[in-house]
């Protein structure tokens, strides 16, 4: 066996390219007929015919087996790539036991659970790595847009000692002699690094949410894209900022991902000018045409479910920010709105019926932030070292989180939220 050689990928197989290839891979498929055997290899760009001749036909393989093959490429008119490996040599780098499902069929035959509980089997699957390939470009355009705007990525703690959201849906864990939590949000180190001098940061890392839901909408660990930026005139900016993120993030995913979307039948949504609806005016909405009531100061799944609906019909679009919350529905450091100190001014971005997004302009006023501790009963003490950054000159600023895997779960049109995380945990699932 040649150890010199290169490794080539499947992609890299062209009519044009070197004559004697070395790949390496799964075996998806193989075919005995008589004094040839046909293999097809796998790999993480694409599957290529390799056809085994004189000694080699019917060598023993099991399906999945990981091989390494040396052979000559030829041109073919009889495979999709226009070529296949008339294979010399052939080695078994490690063998496969018998999977407990098939993964070479054109969707997978089994439930949601052994998907999860096998996951190292469904992830072979091609529609099941098209998920992740398309969910990696969405992250990589994130970041690429942020950084070409002047953002700064940072990366904060995730054991910390208070919940920034405030509730009791924390994680608690010992740490030494003290109690500490999982932290359900970067807000306060987003804040704090704007108020450092950054100005513009962004993080991508999994937040923790001690939420007793069993639904396909819910996870207790995901992965949170924040964004927070200073120096703003008011919280449509913010809006603006993360409209254009997304047209972009979905801008390089069609340009991209081309075969991942083909495959899995998804069009990528246009996005121009996202309407803007208050929550008030939600309600209403909702009320009228609908007749659903809707719980005090937000929408429940029924109400975003409908309200996306709507909006489809009315505007065309499949997102909606839903503005002006009121100022108990959410946590202290919201910015009151000028006109009418009960609301808000924040949002939540409602993408085909389902809150993908939370954000607003955040109060940079000591004072003001300290009454709204006081306001809403909290011990302002226990989060003194987030207080004390704005006693020092903290420009005007706002920010947004997008819940990563419910985007990719609307945008792909899965049937559980759960499908977009590769080992999600939720209130019933801690392995793997």
């Amino acid at each position: 066996m040649n150890q010199t050689m290169k490794r080539s990928l499947v992609r890299e197989c062209k009519a044009s390219s070197q004559k004697v290839v070395l790949l390496q891979g799964w075996v998806k498929k193989i075919r005995h007929l008589g004094n040839i055997s046909f293999l097809l290899l796998r790999d993480r760009t694409g599957v290529i015919q390799c056809v085994l001749e004189k000694e080699l036909a019917g060598y023993k393989i099991d399906v999945e087996s990981v091989v390494q093959v040396i052979g000559e490429l030829v041109e073919t008119t009889k495979t999709e790539l226009g070529v296949e490996v008339i294979v010399k040599e052939v080695k078994v780098l490690n063998t496969s036991e018998k999977l407990p499902f098939e993964v070479n069929k054109r969707k997978l035959q089994v439930g949601l659970d052994q998907m999860l509980n096998e996951r190292v089997i469904s992830l072979r699957h091609e529609r099941i790595q098209a998920i992740f390939t398309i969910q990696s470009r969405l992250v990589q355009a994130f970041s690429e847009f942020l950084i070409e705007n002047d953002f700064t990525r940072i990366f904060t703690p995730k054991i910390v000692s208070q919940g920034a959201e405030g509730g009791a849906n924390v994680f608690k864990l010992p740490y030494f002699q003290k109690e500490a939590y999982l932290a359900q949000s970067p807000q306060f180190y987003k804040q704090m690094m704007v108020a450092g001098g950054l100005e513009r940061v962004f993080e991508i890392a999994p937040v923790y949410r001690a939420e007793h839901h069993n639904s396909s909408r819910h996870l207790n660990e995901y992965i949170s894209l924040d964004v927070e930026l200073g120096f703003i005139h008011d919280f449509h900016e913010v809006m603006a900022l993360e409209a254009n993120v997304l047209r972009h993030m979905f801008e390089q995913v069609e340009q991209k991902c081309k075969k991942e979307l083909k495959l899995l039948q998804v069009t990528v949504p246009a996005i121009t000018e996202i309407p803007k609806i208050t929550l008030t005016e939600a309600q209403c909405i909702l009320k009228t045409k609908y007749r659903k009531e809707s719980p005090a100061g937000d929408l429940d799944t029924e109400g975003e479910k409908l309200l996306g609906k709507y909006v489809k019909e009315t505007y065309g679009s499949d997102f909606v920010f839903i503005t002006h919350y009121p100022k108990e529905a959410r946590p202290m450091y919201t910015m009151p709105n000028r006109e009418n100190h009960e609301v808000t001014d924040s949002f939540d971005l409602l993408y085909k019926g389902l809150e993908i997004t939370s954000g607003a302009q955040r109060i940079h006023d000591y004072d003001m932030l300290l009454s709204s501790f006081k306001e809403k009963g909290l011990h302002h003490e226990k989060f003194q070292s987030y207080i004390d950054t704005f006693r020092y000159g903290c420009p005007p600023h706002g920010g947004f989180g997008i819940g990563l895997e419910r985007l990719v779960y609307k945008f792909l049109e899965l049937s559980n939220v759960r499908e977009a995380s590769a080992f999600p945990r939720d209130c019933t699932r801690l392995v793997p």
